[in-house]
């Protein structure tokens, strides 16, 4: 695992000692680098691979540093040059200077002359940084598992963020599953002096929704961010990308090729299961750019192997099942001596690329009616005895029921929690220790803080801080912590974030037509079989095999029965998941059975008593 850690303030035990504790809170450490930084108050260590975090000391300015930084206004130098220029930067300018910084980081500054401690995270979220304060301490860590170390630690389960897990299949930011613990947000910095913490947005996603051009006017300055995106990141390391088949690492392993002049090593990851199996798109993509490419087919066996490394290198439950296979083939890549991974993420949520931002641009026909015209269409599925009986009236109700409700409780209208019911899934005494709207009201914040009027743009701010800050990206980096391998998001580089908010929102979802602009602008450098095929990525067929495979159904089994004494969950859903539930849907039923069984994987590798769980 790497990140960085430290305090300022009270350590109690030898600061030495304390920070050796604290960095044995990173688990699953590979060949890297540790450099640390003590003083009377404080401490501060990094860990991760070699050439991805550095400390620094300038008189009485500390500077730590996990991840790849860049200076947006100087060429590339290297993280030692970076700690010393922004200690300089800090006395100059204070927390200002974050505006100046670009690429993916984790940083801490530590002031001992004016008693200040600046922890920030880049743009985007790439990268993690967790603390702890009261009037005399902060304590810092990339996870709450690195903080726990430090004497001064308090950490108390809360009900609500146990709630919030099953809601949305993690914790979202800036909560934790502890109630002492805050996380950063994406571009967030928190300064902490004179015993308190201010925090602060340092930067905001701006979407020009006016400015005009078809894809011959943005095209050149798209295919240039791209390209400054992979070249930041295609060093003289053994570089290797994620190939899914999709149009995102089908980009990423194309540019790796142009800006190498070599042939890109990839991976891919495949599964033996009807409907889950891509990699020949990936075989495409891999021919299209002469790739050196492995594959590895997924077993029951390899998840059932992986779910107690998964469950004990998160410091919050975390039930996004595609963890698995995005370890396993990170894992392989590690075993061919790669030190960096190239991954795709983000492309959907810059360019429109979700299935269900079609879906929502459909439902929103509906709201553009006229009030007379909605009537007429409400009768007309509604009001006709026998109407749910008939296939297209029945498909009419589903539309309308759904397109009446507003943004964004609509976006969350398959949600497993709400179609279920908090009542059949959680235990009657738990559901009375939290807010069941409070998943709706963090939902309603992101949305109505974005800065952009159209549907689409809104989309992509929402699923920004959702599904790629608080999901995918910590999927992919804990995923590869525990491989043992550096990872990099060419298109998160703010280059192509950037660009892409420039975009007219028609571009970006024409119609119903996905990745409008993506696809077209890249149509003479990507397979056509690749810019035609639906997404779908590494999404493991988890519901199939918890239902048929019989070693993970009895993990599954066992999980189950260990949730039970903690009387979070509701009986009668915990006696019927693994039989009646599964037999009916198994892929629905199985995210669930799935979030739940990781959940309890996630107790016992914290070492978290029944006794405690019960009487939060």
């Amino acid at each position: 695992m790497s990140g960085i850690c430290g305090w300022y303030g009270d350590s109690g035990d030898g600061a030495a000692t304390v920070l050796a504790a604290m960095k044995r809170g990173f688990a699953w450490r590979h060949p890297g680098a540790y450099p640390t930084s003590t003083g009377a108050r404080f401490g501060l260590a990094a860990v991760g691979p070699t050439g991805t975090v550095a400390v620094h000391d300038a008189g009485p300015i500390h500077v730590a540093v996990h991840g790849h930084p860049t200076w947006r206004d100087r060429s590339r130098s290297s993280l030692d040059d970076f700690c010393r220029d922004a200690a300089a930067a800090w006395q100059e300018a204070g927390d200002a200077l974050l505006a100046r910084i670009g690429g993916d980081f984790a940083l801490a500054i530590v002031d001992e002359r004016a008693g200040r401690v600046l922890l920030a995270v880049d743009r985007i979220g790439v990268r993690s940084v967790v603390y702890q304060a009261d009037r005399s301490t902060l304590v810092f860590g990339a996870t709450s598992d690195v903080i726990a170390a430090h004497p001064r630690a308090r950490r108390t389960l809360a009900p609500q963020q146990l709630y919030d897990y099953v809601y949305f299949h993690m914790v979202p930011g800036p909560r934790t599953v502890w109630r002492e613990h805050t996380r950063l947000l994406p571009a967030q910095c928190a300064v902490f002096e004179n015993g308190r913490v201010t925090s602060r947005q340092y930067w905001t996603l701006h979407f020009d929704e006016t400015r005009p051009g078809g894809v011959a006017d943005f095209k050149p300055a798209f295919r240039d961010a791209l390209r400054a995106g992979v070249s930041a990141y295609a060093g003289p390391e053994h570089c290797a990308a994620f190939l899914s088949g999709g149009t995102d690492s089908s980009t990423v392993t194309g540019l790796l090729r142009e800006v190498t002049g070599t042939a890109p090593t990839t991976y891919s990851i495949g599964f033996d299961a009807a409907g889950y199996d891509e990699m020949e798109y990936a075989r495409i993509a891999a021919r299209h750019f002469a790739a050196d490419h492995h594959e590895y087919y997924v077993t029951p066996a390899d998840v059932a192997d992986a779910i107690p490394l998964i469950a004990a290198a998160y410091d919050q439950p975390f039930g996004n099942a595609s963890a698995v296979p995005t370890y396993l083939c990170a894992k392989r890549a590690v075993e061919d001596g790669v030190v960096r991974m190239l991954a795709g993420d983000g492309g959907d949520e810059l360019f429109g690329g979700n299935e269900r931002y079609a879906r929502q641009h459909t439902l929103a026909l509906y709201g553009r009616l006229p009030g007379a015209v909605r009537g007429l269409v409400d009768a007309a599925v509604f009001g006709l005895p026998g109407a749910s009986k008939v296939g297209i009236l029945r498909r009419g109700q589903s539309y309308v029921a759904q397109a009446r409700q507003p943004m964004p409780a609509r976006y969350q209208s398959y949600n497993l929690l709400d179609r279920l019911g908090p009542e059949y899934v959680f235990a009657p005494e738990f559901l009375r220790e939290v807010d069941r709207g409070e998943p709706l009201a963090q939902m309603q914040q992101v949305y109505d803080d974005a800065d952009a009027t159209s549907l689409i743009n809104r989309l992509l701010a929402f699923d920004m801080k959702f599904t790629l800050a608080d999901n995918d990206l910590p999927k992919v980096t804990r995923s590869c912590d525990i491989a043992g391998v550096d990872v990099a998001f060419p298109l998160l580089r703010e280059e192509v974030v950037d660009m892409s908010a420039t975009l007219p929102p028609g571009m970006k979802l024409r119609g119903t037509r996905l990745r409008y602009f993506f696809k077209e602008a890249l149509r003479d450098f990507l397979p056509e079989a690749v810019i035609t095929k639906q997404k779908h990525g590494f999404g493991l067929p988890a519901g199939l095999w918890l239902r048929d495979d019989p070693q993970l159904r009895e993990i599954a089994g066992d999980a189950l029965a260990g949730l039970r004494r903690r009387r979070i969950f509701n009986d009668t859903l915990l006696d019927e998941l693994m039989s009646r539930r599964l037999q009916e849907h198994a892929a629905y039923y199985g995210t669930l059975a799935w979030i739940l069984m990781m959940l309890e994987k996630w107790f016992e590798a914290h070492a978290i008593s029944s006794r405690t769980t019960a009487a939060v």
